[in-house]
């Protein structure tokens, strides 16, 4: 399994250029998936590399208060989000508002929490002008501070240079460890925490708790029928929150790094209250991360049902959570113990999937016999001619398909050939991805 990707947080005042620095260090690198609900257009969180070292950055942002005691808490809860679930922390200062109170209390806080802060002081557009202005910041007792300007684009590779010293070396040893992975995640009280109990509870595994690598969170040793799996739990740190946008916010940066780790993700959502915009976020993530994906509908047994309610409920998940129609579905109560023991069936089909490799010589049969029954599309007389394809990548299952003209290969067509896929072996709970690549006539001959 490949090493898990570090997490970066920004943390500071109100007005320091939090979003400016977020956004220029995300660049033009994130994609709007139009069919992916709230997770992109959110931009809570971005993937970033540096000197080929790839990044998850968090925007742990939200509300911008008013009054100096509310900022001050914000900034704590902001820097507690920060201290849970990043290996590194950007603690953001302005040099033109210069030093203040919350920066001294917050940074207080951040060196109790022994993780590594990198000090930025943003708005230096001139080092001339504003150079001296940032010995300051060394009162903080957090570091050397860099001094950068966001909105010019200076100094971010200094600042980026330090984030990255302080990565964990990757050890391999999540490599070697070829235990499977799941990560559960959903709302707040959906009953993730319970589902894990009673998995412990329910075989009287041996269970001993894995301290989770930099997190704060748990990972959970489950062993069942001569398996190990490793269940990362999101549920963990109850914090009081005092803003309903802020616990949201919590819980989907929360999905995010656990989700990274995983291999797979059980999405819990609660019967009684349906799917919900917040559950279409975080499958969002799992499923823009290309994770295996499985939903389980807790509190199934809370529900009046009749013979047609399951099918029902689930066309109405479906619906909105269209754009990952390859997911599994599980109905349980992780309260009695329903189909509880089916979930782990589940976990092992799904992974068979994500790493099933398909022989090039059996896909382009498939690829012969799909463009024979559905002729690829034409523009202005010149049409797609699709010469093979191969599969390069696994988890998820991942496809270079080598044409004349990419220009021509709809996004229509290439759902056309996955779902030719799909019908062939299935690839339950995965999602597939494709990559178009051009060849001349002449480099095919």
């Amino acid at each position: 399994m490949s090493g898990r990707k570090p997490v970066v947080a920004i943390v500071g005042r109100p007005n320091v250029g939090k979003s400016t620095l977020f956004n220029v260090l995300a660049g033009d690198r994130i994609s709007i998936v139009q069919d992916t609900p709230g997770v992109t257009r959110d931009r809570i969180y971005a993937d970033c590399t540096w000197l080929n070292r790839a990044f998850t950055l968090i925007d742990t942002g939200g509300i911008e208060p008013d009054s100096k005691d509310i900022i001050l808490s914000q900034m704590r809860e902001q820097a507690q989000i920060a201290i849970d679930t990043a290996d590194v922390i950007i603690f953001l200062t302005d040099v033109r508002q210069g030093l203040s109170d919350a920066d001294a209390k917050v940074a207080d806080m951040l060196r109790k929490s022994r993780k590594p802060v990198v000090l930025a002081v943003n708005k230096v557009d001139n080092f001339q002008k504003f150079g001296n202005d940032i010995y300051e910041f060394y009162n903080l007792g957090i570091g050397d501070p860099v001094g950068i300007s966001a909105a010019s684009r200076l100094g971010l590779g200094d600042l980026l240079d330090e984030v990255v010293r302080h990565f964990p070396e990757s050890t391999g040893e999540e490599e070697d460890d070829d235990r499977l992975r799941i990560a559960i995640v959903g709302k707040p009280n959906v009953g993730k925490s319970s589902l894990i109990n009673k998995l412990l509870g329910e075989d009287r595994l041996i269970v001993s708790d894995i301290a989770g690598t930099t997190r704060d969170a748990v990972d959970t040793l489950v062993r069942h029928n001569g398996q190990e799996y490793i269940f990362i739990d999101t549920a963990g740190l109850r914090r009081k929150a005092q803003v309903k946008e802020e616990i949201e916010r919590y819980s989907v940066i929360r999905s995010v790094t656990a989700v990274e780790r995983a291999d797979i993700a059980v999405l819990v959502i609660d019967a009684t209250e349906g799917v919900t915009e917040q559950d279409a976020k975080i499958a969002g993530i799992a499923h823009e991360r290309g994770k295996g994906i499985i939903v389980a509908v807790n509190k199934w047994d809370a529900i009046v049902k009749n013979d047609k309610t399951i099918y029902q409920f689930r066309d109405k998940i479906r619906q909105t959570l269209s754009f990952m129609p390859y997911a599994e579905y599980l109905f349980i109560s992780a309260k009695t113990g329903l189909r509880l023991e089916k979930l782990f069936s589940e976990i092992d089909l799904v992974h068979q999937s994500q790493t099933l490799r398909v022989k090039t010589g059996v896909l382009n049969e498939i690829l012969a016999d799909a463009v024979a029954m559905n002729q690829p599309p034409s523009d202005k007389g010149k049409r797609l001619k699709i010469y093979y394809m191969t599969q390069v990548a696994v988890k998820p299952p991942s496809f270079v398909v080598f044409v004349n003209d990419k220009k021509l290969m709809h996004f229509s067509y290439v759902r056309y050939l996955e779902n030719q896929l799909r019908d062939a072996f299935g690839f339950s709970g995965t999602s597939l991805k494709f990559m178009i690549r051009e060849k001349k006539e002449k480099d095919m001959a």
